[in-house]
């Protein structure tokens, strides 16, 4: 991979507020148009499990012509954990989605995902059809994630989720140990660079941006991620021909967390999907920013 030219976002404001869930659970939720002023289109962003909007350096632009909504998971970036420690699943996310969309006012629109996020709205298009109106899928599956996961190594799905599933259990169990030590480790500009030359990331054009999302990243308890992580494991593939929206794929051909082939697979499935395949890891919106973006826009002018 090609090490893109180097440039700082300066982002733009973001406004947080605090939103109660159906199931009492107040979540801390976020848009970049803290003003309400923004021209462009509102898009529902499911994001990443545990990230925050950092992540996402286009959508940080004050200039980026979309209004963006989205909220942090339960019991991470300043969202309480449950009083139920149970309403962990993909169908309590989207009841989050729901919550947000009503705090702001917004009734329908189209739903962007990344990762686990893409499952949570793949099921919200089926549960909840009359609030969407689109759905835009970076590196991540409508379900059963878990099994496409080390997609480059070619492993059988029994073999990628049993391998993935256990590991995450085991970071689950050691988590108390993990954690003070993880929460403490000086992210900076060359723990970027040292991460962009695994394999599982890769260089990125704002280092410093990235570090702000490893670091808010790392302020979740590891134990608690890893209990998220076991209970999207068990959501199942989304019935793709009960989604009727226009749906986009946007896939890493490295991604070791979402397989890009299943991505393929599943937009070959609906009946009006596309996809694009950018060379980049799972974290494809950070390292291709522009161009992830850019293809947001085209979907956008494609749904009207």
């Amino acid at each position: 991979m090609p090490t893109p030219a180097a440039r700082t976002t300066t982002p733009a404001s973001l406004a947080f507020h605090d939103v109660l869930s159906d199931d009492g659970t107040v979540l801390r939720a976020w848009t970049n148009d803290p003003d309400g002023l923004a021209d462009g289109p509102t898009v529902v962003l499911c994001n990443g499990l545990g990230t925050s909007a950092h992540a996402w350096p286009a959508l940080l632009r004050p200039d980026c012509g979309v209004r963006v909504v989205s909220w942090n998971h339960r019991g991470t970036g300043g969202s309480d954990r449950p009083a139920d420690p149970r309403h962990i699943d993909i169908e309590h996310f989207v009841e989050d989605a729901l919550s947000v969309m009503d705090h702001f006012g917004v009734d329908r629109a189209v739903l962007m995902g990344w990762s686990m996020g893409v499952n949570t709205m793949f099921e919200m298009a089926v549960r909840h059809p009359e609030r969407v109106r689109g759905l835009f899928a970076v590196a991540g599956v409508p379900g059963d994630t878990f099994a496409t996961m080390l997609g480059p190594l070619r492993l059988p799905r029994p073999l990628a989720r049993l391998l993935t599933v256990n590991l995450t259990r085991v970071l689950r169990l050691g988590g108390f140990a993990l954690t003070p030590v993880a929460s403490r480790l000086p992210v900076g500009r060359r723990t970027i660079a040292a991460l962009s030359h695994t394999g599982f990331m890769f260089p990125v054009p704002d280092p410093e941006l990235a570090a702000t999302a490893v670091r808010e990243f790392l302020t979740t308890p590891i134990g608690w991620y890893m209990q998220l992580a076991l209970s999207t494991s068990r959501h199942a593939r989304v019935s793709l021909s009960q989604v009727d929206v226009p749906c986009a794929f946007v896939a890493g051909t490295y991604d070791v967390l979402a397989g890009a082939r299943d991505m393929a697979s599943a937009a070959e499935r609906l009946r009006d999907a596309t996809y694009d395949e950018i060379r980049g890891s799972h974290f494809i919106q950070m390292e291709q920013p522009e161009q992830v973006h850019r293809l947001l826009l085209d979907f956008l002018a494609k749904v009207g």
